[in-house]
Formats: C-alpha cells, structure tokens, sequence
C-alpha cells in the first residue's frame, strides 16, 4: 500500500507542468567559465566532489540555483556563486550546459548487477520502486517534471547526495550533509530505505548510463 502511494504522488508531480527557461547557450558559455574549475568547461566534472552538468535538464539546473540562492538548499561554495545570479543568468547558464554532451563513466563490475536491478526493477520487498520510472531508462531524466538527469553523473556525487537525502531527520549520524529540497519528499522516502551497499551500487550503474543527446530544438 505505502508502494503505490508513493507512485500516485510520482504520478501527481509528473503531471505538473514546469515552466522552460529561455536562455541563450552562447551567454550561457561565457558566462559558465566561471564553473569550470570544479564542473569542467564542458560541464563534465572531473572529480566526485562535483556534480556533472552536462546534458543535465533546464527546469532542474534553475530550480538548483535557485535553491542555493535562497538558502534552501544549502552549500558554502553553491550558495556565494548563486548569491548574484539573476533569473536571466540561471537560464542562460542552465541552456549551456544541457546542450553539452554526457560523457559516460566507469562501472565498478562487482556492482553492476545489483545496481542494474534495484535502478531497472526497484527492491518490492523494502519498498524501492525503480529509479527508472522517474530517471527513465537511459538515465535521462524527465525535464516536464523536474526529474534530473543521472546518466554519467560522478558515482561519488550521486552517493552523497542519496545519503544526504537519507540523513534528514536523523540524530545518530552528527553533522553529515542533509537535503531536503526534493518535491513531496520523495528521494528522502526512498534514500530511507536503501542500505550504504544499495546506494553504491546504483550510484555506479548510473554513472555508466548513457543518456540521448537532446534535440537543440527543445
């Protein structure tokens, strides 16, 4: 039962309509070199300390910014380089970087197979539903819903941020990062459940994901 409540609140989210930003990828260019240290010049980040940007969708790169710029989502770094965008910047930087192109990672073999099917088929017994029904199956993410990308994304990143999710609310672990700025608190219902040995494992099958370029036209 809690299973397919979960699925009606992932249904509702879908359905809701996001706005697309109109952002011009050349200022997006210029403006990103700023991001290049530590996201790469083509938004493939070269260390697991950083999100890769590449390919990443637009609704989702501007409601990031947008969270660090409000504090919502919080992080030292993110939260100074936000302060001063403004909405023009967001879309532009957001329109360059989803034009990029994804490049793929390493898959730690010993992981795959369990990753493969808790990313494909969830885990019914603990109540995981597959990443693959909002991520989709190529790890493209679903931009109509604000469902990012995870195809090639630096395993690290992806691992804190699972474990991030999973730290909301919890006393026993000090100060380790948490992040709560997920929609009807979904990863953090999810990431609740999943053990240190589940979230490695699909942290490194995504990272092997390799996702369609985007039509430049969308």
């Amino acid at each position: 039962m809690k299973c397919f409540k979960l699925f009606v609140l992932l249904a509702a989210v879908v359905a809701t309509p996001f706005a697309l930003a109109e952002g011009d990828p050349e200022a997006g260019k210029e403006k990103a070199q700023v991001c290049a240290a530590c996201h790469g010049p083509d938004g493939n980040s070269p260390s697991g300390q950083y999100p890769s940007l590449a390919g990443q969708g637009e609704p989702y790169l501007i409601k990031q910014l947008k969270a660090y710029k409000s504090g919502e989502r919080e992080n030292a770094i993110m939260q100074g380089q936000a302060a001063n965008l403004s909405e023009q910047d967001m879309q532009d930087l957001a329109a360059f970087f989803t034009e990029q192109s994804v490049k793929t990672g390493q898959v730690k073999p010993d992981l795959v197979e369990m990753g493969e099917r808790i990313y494909r088929g969830g885990d019914v017994e603990q109540g995981i539903p597959a990443c693959a029904g909002c991520h989709g199956p190529a790890g493209q993410g679903v931009d109509a819903a604000g469902f990012p990308a995870l195809a090639g994304q630096q395993p690290a990143y992806t691992e804190s941020q699972l474990k991030a999710f999973r730290a909301v609310g919890r006393e026993d672990i000090g100060d380790m990062a948490k992040r709560d700025n997920d929609p009807q608190a979904m990863m953090r219902t999810l990431a609740a459940k999943m053990s240190d040995a589940q979230i490695q494992a699909v942290s490194s099958f995504v990272a092997g994901l390799s996702a369609p370029e985007r039509d430049s036209d969308e």
